[in-house]
């Protein structure tokens, strides 16, 4: 977590999701259960904003996504922005765009670990926010729909031909986004899209244990684990190993590692300080 804070307030109020903490855990809900969740402009803008405050809040150590109701998201409002975007002009076009792609960026970005927990549909964006997370804990009710072309649009949208090829390769890949079929949660822990698949009573718990196991663990040691993954995705060998010796002699040097050392001589559990 940065400790250096500008002039501009943390924001204290979401409106447009529902946002509950609990110890290091927050939980984000998307809110629109009538219109499965689906996403308006100010719900984009406002999980870009979440994501990049949260490295400076200090009181997050794990972010959860979820949906209520029947399903995880729809994606993009069929009305609220797609109807509105046949009538954008183009400079607003990829304003629009761009700001749905720094959701993810940001979300990859983010030190904080990212758990969504999927049931029902995630379809459009919905699908690329769940590939974005660093876990997916999907019940086995959930479907994937990556339906970009069935709208008549590209299937890379949001980093998703980005991030996809390298979760299920690029066959698999090019299936999914270039016929935008719906996958069902057994198909989508074939292809390795799944973190944990659980039946659909499960899922709440499932994801509250993996939300407190991270939320209880070595969050400098997290953060720095996604950071270079991600870095790491176009790195040479050479490069990445370089920067991973950077960063293990850099943790040696946390009071994680020392805290390690005299838990384990103190025949001890850990008590990680996240710095």
């Amino acid at each position: 977590m940065s400790p250096f804070r500008a002039s501009a307030p943390l924001t204290e109020q979401w409106n447009h999701f529902d946002l509950h903490r609990e110890g290091g855990v927050a939980t984000v809900t998307l809110d629109r259960p009538d219109k499965l969740n689906a996403l308006t402009f100010e719900a984009y803008a406002d999980l870009r904003d979440l994501l990049t405050e949260l490295p400076h809040r200090g009181d997050t150590r794990v972010l959860v996504l979820r949906g209520r109701g029947k399903g995880f998201c729809s994606g993009g409002d069929v009305n609220e922005i797609i109807g509105r975007t046949l009538e954008m002009d183009p400079d607003d076009l990829l304003a629009f765009t761009r700001m749905t792609g720094e959701v993810v960026r940001v979300m990859r970005e983010c030190p904080v670990p990212v758990i969504a927990g999927i049931h029902g549909i995630a379809a459009g964006a919905g699908s690329v926010l769940a590939l974005a997370a660093d876990f997916r804990v999907v019940a086995r009710s959930a479907r994937f729909a990556f339906l970009f072309t069935r709208v008549g649009l590209s299937g890379a949208d949001m980093g998703a031909a980005y991030l996809l090829p390298r979760m299920v390769g690029l066959g698999n890949a090019t299936k999914i986004l270039m016929l935008g079929d719906t996958i069902d949660s057994a198909e989508a822990d074939r292809y390795g899209l799944v973190s944990e698949l659980v039946e659909d009573q499960e899922l709440d718990e499932a994801v509250a244990r993996l939300a407190t196991r991270l939320s209880e663990g070595p969050a400098f040691g997290y953060a720095q684990t996604k950071a270079l993954l991600s870095r790491e995705l176009d790195m040479s060998l050479s490069g990445a190993i370089e920067l991973e010796a950077m960063t293990q002699a850099l943790l040696m040097k946390s009071a994680d590692y020392a805290e390690f050392h005299a838990a384990f001589t103190g025949r001890r559990a850990p008590e990680w300080k996240g710095r």
